[in-house]
């Protein structure tokens, strides 16, 4: 008995470490298959260690291990970033399936606990979003995760598909109509244009009429942002306002507003909070704009997806009570 019992020990011993060593093998190959589709993905090393919150030198190293695994050097350093090889570009598509499939189901084993989280979270707004929604925002995360830090970083409108689906952001809030094909979305709420100017405007009183929209100076800001909607529908109906001053953020228009007698076409909301700081008004336009939709965006990524479903649940819940 004691020898059978020493066999079965060993037995279990021997079964128990197959089964540690099995567990460490896949885990090893699954953190590799994950630096491979994040440098696939992201088209760099330093982006792949920022999307995973690893450093450089721990993304080179397991690039390495794929290379001597494969027999391949599977990406090409060129000067658009880190170009795949045939190999890679095979492999990608199976890597990526098996790793979402995976980390989804093991997403499902994981509670995200926000009260004591420390993870960073890269949300994308406009500088309009930073003066309507950030404040909010803010205080929100204060009271249910104090311990998260928040990164905001300026929407550029011809880089969101990309950085959504590398993961260089988390989220974005921005107009619907820019929506990238591959993210998710959700309507937040529909927004309309108006006209702001100083309050004592020697010209314009409490209402605006087309002749006074066209004989006024304005301010523009620039197409960048999203906001042309004013631009294309003056172009329609072949109508041209005077353009004193072009800039490129919202955020300096107060003060140039409340020193002049220039006019400014910006979304309401946005207007609303300017005009109650500052001696400013608001008045509607002497022609019609369509109103957009703004929206919260978001691509699924593999890795740590319950804090990021958290934060779009977050702010969904933040932005759409305002």
């Amino acid at each position: 008995m004691p020898r059978y019992g020493q066999l079965l020990d060993r037995s279990n011993r021997y079964i128990f470490e197959i089964k540690i060593s099995h567990v460490y093998i896949i885990m090893i190959d699954l953190n590799l298959v994950r630096v491979f589709v994040t440098i696939y993905e992201t088209g760099s090393v330093s982006g792949a260690a920022g999307r995973l919150h690893i450093t450089q030198p721990s993304v080179s190293y397991a690039l390495a291990r794929l290379r001597d695994q494969w027999g391949d050097p599977l990406f090409k350093r060129t000067r658009d970033g880190m170009q795949p090889t045939v190999l890679a570009s095979q492999l990608y598509g199976s890597f990526r399936t098996s790793l979402t499939d995976i980390e989804r189901a093991v997403a499902l084993t994981r509670k995200f606990d926000p009260e004591l989280s420390t993870r960073r979270f890269r949300l994308a707004l406009s500088d309009l979003g930073e003066v309507f929604f950030l404040p909010h925002v803010l205080r929100g995360l204060q009271v249910r995760a104090p311990l998260v830090e928040l990164e905001v970083i300026q929407v550029e409108i011809d880089r969101m598909d990309e950085w959504l689906r590398t993961g260089k952001i988390d989220a974005a809030v921005c107009n619907r109509s820019y929506l990238p094909v591959q993210a998710k979305c959700e309507l937040m709420f529909v927004e309309r244009y108006v006209c702001m100017l100083r309050s004592s405007h020697p010209r314009i009183g409490e209402s605006l009429s087309m002749e006074q929209f066209l004989n006024e100076r304005h301010v523009v800001v620039s197409a960048g942002t999203g906001h042309h909607f004013v631009e294309d529908r003056l172009r329609e109906a072949s109508v041209e306002r005077t353009v004193s001053l072009r800039v490129p953020h919202f955020s300096v228009l107060p003060e140039i507003i409340s020193s002049s007698d220039l006019l400014v076409t910006l979304p309401e909301r946005v207007a609303k909070v300017y005009a109650q700081k500052n001696d400013l008004k608001t008045l509607d336009l002497p022609f019609t704009v369509p109103e957009f939709e703004v929206s919260l965006h978001w691509h699924e990524h593999s890795g740590d997806n319950t804090a990021q479903l958290w934060f779009c649940q977050f702010l969904k819940e933040t932005i759409t009570g305002l």
